[in-house]
């Protein structure tokens, strides 16, 4: 018997959410202004990333083990909210460099989840959809782990059009794109190719929303980026940190 394609199929409550580019657009403007104004991202993938999210839950069902995890349909973000669980993860585990991470930069998955649901009541949905952008949410300081890229502005920019590659979000291009424009005008740095490189280098790698992100955290770091093929950001890592942060250059 021929399975049934699901690559056609429709996000949220049976219909392919439309795109609201204009949207988009203004909250780009928003986020190019302030990198920190996270909710703008949201905004974003709200607006352009259509029945993305569906089609990431149907290509888990279709890996390895995808068909566990989405069967137990665990959430993810208390552990990462559990101090106790982060403080027995290993030295040098994957884990491990996101718990330095979270502290030295003073956030915490609480933080994103609490932005992630202004003006979005459906993000706690109990629909296997939402759980999956909820999952997809959750690993994203994980990628900033897994990638090597920082919290500074051009570390954003190449760890979302990283994010594009993985999930074919268009809010993600969209940012990465507007990024990419924003930086054009500084010659002194690769900032566009880094953006690039960014790209290249989460298309390069195996698809991280299929992972087992319980068994990941415990993994030596430099053994999971060897196993997931995630090659060093030589781009990015090529420009001083403090050339980096703050806003990205302008054209003009």
């Amino acid at each position: 018997m021929a399975l049934v394609d699901t690559a056609e199929r429709p996000a949220f409550r049976g219909t392919a959410p439309k795109l609201d580019w204009l949207h988009a657009l203004k909250s780009l403007r928003r986020l190019l202004n302030d990198k920190e104004d996270t909710g703008q991202v949201f905004e974003i993938m709200r607006a352009l990333n259509g029945n993305s999210t569906a089609k990431a839950y149907h290509r888990l069902l279709a890996t390895q083990q995808g068909g566990r995890i989405a069967y137990e349909r665990s959430e993810f973000a208390p552990r990462l909210m559990d101090d106790a669980w982060l403080d027995s993860l290993p030295q040098g585990s994957v884990g491990a460099a996101y718990r330095n991470f979270i502290r030295s930069e003073r956030i915490s998955a609480e933080g994103l989840i609490e932005v992630s649901r202004q003006g979005a009541p459906a993000v706690d949905e109990p629909h296997p959809y939402a759980w999956m952008g909820r999952r997809t949410r959750d690993v994203h300081d994980i990628w900033h782990i897994l990638s090597g890229y920082h919290r500074d502005a051009l570390g954003e920019a190449c760890l979302v059009a990283f994010s594009y590659a993985q999930t074919k979000g268009l809010g993600w291009a969209l940012i990465a794109a507007g990024a990419a424009w924003r930086a054009r005008g500084g010659k002194q740095y690769p900032y566009v190719k880094a953006i690039w490189q960014g790209f290249t280098r989460g298309k390069a790698a195996k698809w991280l929303l299929g992972e087992d992100y319980e068994r990941l955290m415990v993994e030596p770091l430099e053994s999971a980026r060897r196993r997931l093929n995630i090659t060093p950001a030589t781009l990015y890592n090529s420009i001083p940190p403090e050339a980096r942060d703050g806003s990205l250059p302008t054209a003009a």
